[in-house]
C-alpha cells in the first residue's frame, strides 16, 4: 500500500469521526470541503508529533514555502528534512479556533496552534497562529504555503 493510500483512508476515517464530533472546529457551515481541510490540518499535526516525513509528503506542494515564527523560511526538502531530523522531538501539537475561507480551489485556513517538545535537548511550549494555503489539484488539496506567529513562547 502506497503512503498516499495510508493517508487517504486516514483522511477518509478521521472525516467519519469528526462528522460526528460536535463543536464549531470541526465544521463550517456544513461545507465537506471545508471539514476536509480541518481533518487535513489535524492529520499535518499528528504526521509532525509522531516525525511522519512521508505522511507530510503527501500533504505538501512541490513548491511549498514554510515560514517559521523566527522568520525562518524553508522550501519543501529543507521542511520534510526538518520534520524526520531526531533533534526534532514534539511531543504534542494542538488546533483551536481554526477558520476555513474557501476560494474555488484555494483555501486559507487560519487557527491557533500549541505545540509541546523538545529541540536539540532544549524543550519548548510555543502558542502561536497559523494561516496555511491549500489548492486544489489532481484531485486532492496540497499545501502551498505555511505560515506561523507566535502568540506565546
Amino acid at each position: 500500500m502506497t503512503p498516499f493510500t495510508k493517508m487517504n483512508r486516514r483522511v477518509l476515517g478521521g472525516l467519519l469521526v469528526l462528522a460526528f464530533l460536535p463543536g464549531p472546529s470541526f465544521a463550517q457551515n456544513g461545507d465537506p470541503q471545508a471539514t476536509k481541510l480541518m481533518v487535513l490540518e489535524h492529520l499535518w499535526n499528528e504526521a509532525q508529533v509522531q516525525r511522519d516525513s512521508r505522511a507530510l509528503e503527501g500533504m505538501i506542494a512541490d513548491h511549498f514555502i514554510n515560514t517559521e515564527y523566527d522568520g525562518e523560511i524553508s522550501d519543501r526538502q529543507k521542511f520534510l528534512a526538518d520534520i524526520a531530523d531526531p533533534e526534532y522531538q514534539p511531543t504534542s501539537m494542538n488546533l483551536r479556533d481554526m477558520q476555513v475561507s474557501l476560494y474555488k480551489d484555494t483555501a486559507i485556513i487560519t487557527g491557533v496552534y500549541h505545540a509541546k517538545g523538545m529541540v536539540g535537548g532544549k524543550p519548548y511550549d510555543h502558542t502561536g497562529r497559523f494561516t496555511d494555503t491549500w489548492v486544489f489539484e489532481n484531485t486532492h488539496w496540497m499545501c502551498v504555503a505555511s505560515h506561523t506567529s507566535l502568540l506565546k513562547k
